[in-house]
C-alpha cells in the first residue's frame, strides 16, 4: 500500500537529530563487526552505514528505516569472499564488490517493475529458518574470536565441533574483554531502571572494552604468563582501519562477475537482501506510531541504488535494518531526517576522531554478532514455529538444517520445497497454486471477495493486488473462504498486516471456521477435510 503523504511531512527536526545520534551509536560498533565477519575489512561496514544513510534517506518512502549493513548478510558475503578469492580474502573481496554492484541493478530493475511485493510471498518459516541457519553461524565463528583463538575448521558443523578446543586454548585477557560484553549485552536488557534503557548496550561495551584493552596492551607485541602458561597479544587482536575514509575506497573486480560462483552469489545477494530488507521495512510499517505505509517499490529502490553505490566504492551490501529501525522509533525519531543524521553522524566520527576506532578489541565486537546470533537463533523461534503449526516448525528446521549442512541456498529451496509439498497434501488443488481465483461484489458497504481453489504464498500477489484497489467508501472487506480448499499460514498473517495499515475499515474472513486448523493460533494454517 502506498503512503499518500510525503516521508519529510511533519518532522520534527530536534527529534530526528537526536534518535540519528543514539542510532548511530548503535549502527557504530556493529557496522564494524558485520564487516570483520563478513571477511571485508571493518572500515567497509561504515561506509555503508554512512551511504545508507546519507544518500538513501531520499530515494525511500519508508519513513522510519534505517539502512545500513546486516548479520543476516554476513553468511553470503564471507561466502562469496571465500569462493571468488580462492585463498586470496582481497582478491575474494573485490570480487565480492562486483557481485554487490550486479545485485544492486537487479534490485533496481525489480523495483522499476514494481515487483517489491516479492518478499511478502516468502513464508515465514522459510524466512525465520534461514535467519535460525545463520545465527548459529554467526555463533560458530565469533565464538572463536570471543576467545582470541583462530580455528582451522571452515564449515559451520566443523566449527561448533571446535568450539571446545577453543575453550581449553582460548587466550585469558582476549576473553576477559570478550566475557565482559557478553555479561553487558546479555544483563542490560533485564534490568528495570529507566536510565539503563536509554543508554545502548554496545556503547556500554566498547566504554569497557577499549580502556581494557589499553590496559591489557593489545596494541603492543608481547607474551604474558597465566597460570604457567605464556599467551600472545598484538594489534591484530584490534579493529584496523586505513589511514582516512578516501584510503577505504576500493574499486570492485568484475572479471569473474560471469562466472557460475559470481552468478550464484548475485542470486543470493538480490534474494536474501531484498527479501530481508522488504520484511523489515514491513515491520517498521507496523511499529511506526502513525502506522503509516510504505511504498516497497521506493524502498527497494532505494536500497538497490544504496547497494550499487556502496559496491562501486568498496562497501557491504546494505538493507534496511530492524534492530536500528526500532531503536530510531523507540528513540522518537519522526522522518527519514533521522536516518540522515545517523549517517552524518558516522561521516563526522570517522573523519574526526579515527584513532578511538582502533582500540576496540575484536573480541568486544565478537560478543556483539553473538548476542545478534543468539537473536536470530533463540529457542523462542522455535517455540513460535511449533505454537503457528508443527508444519511450520517442520519447514524452519529443515530450511535451517539443510542451510548448516549445505549452503543458504540449498537450505531455502528445500524449505519452499517442503512448504509446496505440504501445500499440495493438504488438498491444495494444482490449478489454483500459482493463480488466484477470486469474485468480488458489494453487500452495501461491505465488500466481499470470494476465494476459490487455494489461498497460499505461491498464488498472494493476486489477492494483494486485489486489496490495493478498494473503493474508498467501503468499511469491512469480507474474504469468504467457505468454497477454498486452504488458506495458508503466509497468506493470512500478510492480509492481516495489510489490514492493521487501514484506517476505518476493517478485515473478516468468512468460513474459516469450517476448516480444520493446524493449531490454536489466529493465523494457523487451515484446510477442509477431504
Amino acid at each position: 500500500m502506498s503512503a499518500s503523504r510525503s516521508p519529510f511531512s511533519g518532522f520534527d527536526l530536534r527529534a530526528d537529530v537526536i534518535a540519528g545520534f543514539l542510532v548511530f551509536l548503535i549502527a557504530l560498533p556493529l557496522s564494524l563487526g558485520i564487516a570483520m565477519a563478513s571477511g571485508f575489512p571493518p572500515i567497509a561496514g561504515v561506509v555503508t552505514a554512512i551511504i545508507g544513510g546519507i544518500v538513501t534517506s531520499f530515494l525511500g518512502s519508508a519513513r522510519l528505516t534505517i539502512k545500513g549493513p546486516a548479520a543476516g548478510l554476513i553468511v553470503i558475503v564471507l561466502g562469496a569472499v571465500t569462493e571468488l578469492g580462492a585463498g586470496d580474502p582481497v582478491v575474494g573481496y573485490r570480487q565480492a564488490l562486483a557481485v554487490g554492484v550486479v545485485a544492486g541493478v537487479i534490485q533496481i530493475v525489480l523495483a522499476i517493475a514494481r515487483l517489491g511485493f516479492v518478499g511478502a510471498l516468502m513464508p515465514p518459516a522459510v524466512v525465520h529458518g534461514m535467519l535460525a541457519a545463520i545465527g548459529v553461524i554467526i555463533i560458530s565463528k565469533q565464538t572463536h574470536t570471543l576467545m582470541g583463538v583462530v580455528p582451522t575448521a571452515k564449515s559451520p558443523l566443523g566449527l561448533l565441533a571446535e568450539i571446545p578446543h577453543s575453550i581449553t586454548n582460548m587466550n585469558p585477557e582476549v576473553l576477559t574483554v570478550g566475557a565482559l560484553a557478553l555479561v553487558v549485552l546479555f544483563g542490560m536488557p533485564l534490568l528495570r531502571a529507566r536510565f539503563v534503557k536509554r543508554v545502548p548496550a554496545p556503547l556500554v561495551v566498547l566504554a569497557l572494552a577499549i580502556p581494557i584493552g589499553i590496559m591489557f596492551e593489545f596494541e603492543v607485541a608481547h607474551d604474558y604468563l597465566w597460570f604457567g602458561h605464556y599467551y600472545h597479544l598484538d594489534a591484530t587482536l584490534l579493529v584496523r582501519l586505513p589511514a582516512n575514509l578516501m584510503a577505504a575506497v576500493t574499486p570492485p573486480d568484475f572479471s569473474q562477475v560471469t562466472s557460475a560462483i559470481s552468478l550464484k552469489y548475485v542470486l543470493l545477494f538480490t534474494l536474501v537482501g531484498s527479501i530481508e530488507s522488504l520484511l523489515s521495512a514491513s515491520a517498521v510499517d507496523a511499529l511506526d506510531p502513525a502506522k503509516r505505509a510504505a511504498n516497497m517499490d521506493k524502498d527497494l529502490l532505494a536500497t538497490g541504488i544504496g547497494n550499487t553505490v556502496a559496491s562501486l566504492v568498496g562497501g557491504l551490501p546494505m538493507i534496511s535494518e530492524i534492530v536500528r529501525s526500532k531503536a530510531n522509533i523507540d528513540n522518537g525519531a519522526t522522518s527519514p531526517f533521522s536516518n540522515f543524521f545517523h549517517g552524518v553522524f558516522l561521516l563526522a566520527f570517522v573523519v574526526l576522531v579515527p584513532g578511538v576506532l582502533q582500540q576496540i578489541p575484536l573480541a568486544a565486537l565478537a560478543a556483539m554478532l553473538i548476542y545478534t546470533g543468539t537473536r536470530l537463533a533463540s529457542p523462542r523461534e522455535f517455540a513460535h514455529a511449533f505454537h503457528i503449526g508443527r508444519e511450520q516448525l517442520l519447514v524452519f528446521v529443515t530450511t535451517m538444517v539443510v542451510t548448516l549442512a549445505e549452503d543458504l541456498l540449498l537450505g531455502v529451496f528445500a524449505g519452499l520445497l517442503l512448504k509446496l509439498i505440504i501445500v499440495l497434501s493438504r488438498g491444495a488443488p494444482l490449478a489454483s497454486l500459482f493463480r488466484s481465483h477470486i469474485e468480488q461484489h458489494r453487500e452495501g458497504e461491505d465488500l466481499v471477495l470470494l476465494l476459490r481453489g487455494s489461498a497460499v504464498f505461491t498464488n498472494l500477489r493476486g489477492l494483494t493486488k486485489a486489496l490495493q484497489h478498494i473503493d474508498p467508501d467501503v468499511r469491512r472487506v469480507i474474504i469468504d473462504v467457505e468454497n477454498c480448499q486452504l488458506i495458508d499460514h503466509t497468506t493470512q498473517s500478510r492480509l492481516r498486516m495489510i489490514a492493521d495499515e487501514w484506517r476505518g475499515r476493517d478485515l473478516e474472513f468468512r468460513g474459516i471456521e469450517s476448516h480444520r486448523a493446524a493449531s490454536a493460533h489466529p493465523h494457523a494454517e487451515r484446510w477442509k477435510q477431504r
